[in-house]
């Protein structure tokens, strides 16, 4: 698939304000600072078109791209220690669950994981979610780069060791914003769930 244009659409805080219209949606979920806004930019090539930031929570808005024409790319919240109230944190996640369970257009959710860590309770709880969505659940971990050869094959047989406990099975994709590395993976997910 090659990405030819894309348009930021609109931000929404409530499920009532998101796009109408029967577009497929590909969703990036994760926690602040997974490296979310990044790894869109690389996958888009479009060096500031998702706001990035050192500052955890820079994404306050539910934030709709149009690709191509032809679909959405939505780039969600990040989920836990964003500098904002509980009251709004709490209010973030709901709002995000809401959507996954409830938004039709939606096709795929790419869980972001940082490559570096094993799965925190944050990200547990995202992957015992997911089975209430419709849409298919593959995991990204981010920041491969930053990892040696041995260090990569640990981190995925940690996520898988992970789904195994919590009864799932799901595909994994070893990703960096920086080099591109799994790139063409997502495009091939996105390309196989967006008619």
């Amino acid at each position: 698939m090659k990405i030819e244009d894309v348009t930021f659409v609109q931000g929404a805080t409530t499920l009532a304000q998101m796009p109408p219209a029967p577009i497929s949606e590909v969703a990036f979920l994760g926690r602040s600072n997974v490296g979310k806004s990044s790894l869109i930019n690389q996958l888009l090539r479009r060096r500031n078109l998702a706001r990035t930031s050192r500052t955890p929570g820079k994404t306050q808005e539910v934030n709709f791209f149009l690709v191509n024409n032809r679909f959405h790319v939505v780039d969600l919240p990040g989920l836990g220690y964003a500098k904002v109230s509980k009251k709004q944190r709490a209010y973030w996640q709901k709002l995000i669950g809401s959507y996954m369970k409830e938004r039709s257009q939606l096709r795929v959710v790419f869980q972001l994981i940082d490559s570096r860590h094993p799965p925190t309770e944050m990200d547990r709880e995202v992957i015992m979610l997911m089975p209430e969505s419709d849409a298919e659940h593959v995991i990204l971990l981010t920041k491969g780069d930053k990892l040696s050869g041995n260090s990569r094959s640990k981190a995925i047989a940690g996520v898988r060791k992970v789904l195994t406990e919590l009864g799932q099975e799901k595909p994994i994709v070893l990703t960096s914003a920086k080099d591109g590395r799994g790139r063409d993976e997502i495009l091939k997910w996105i390309a196989t769930y967006v008619a």
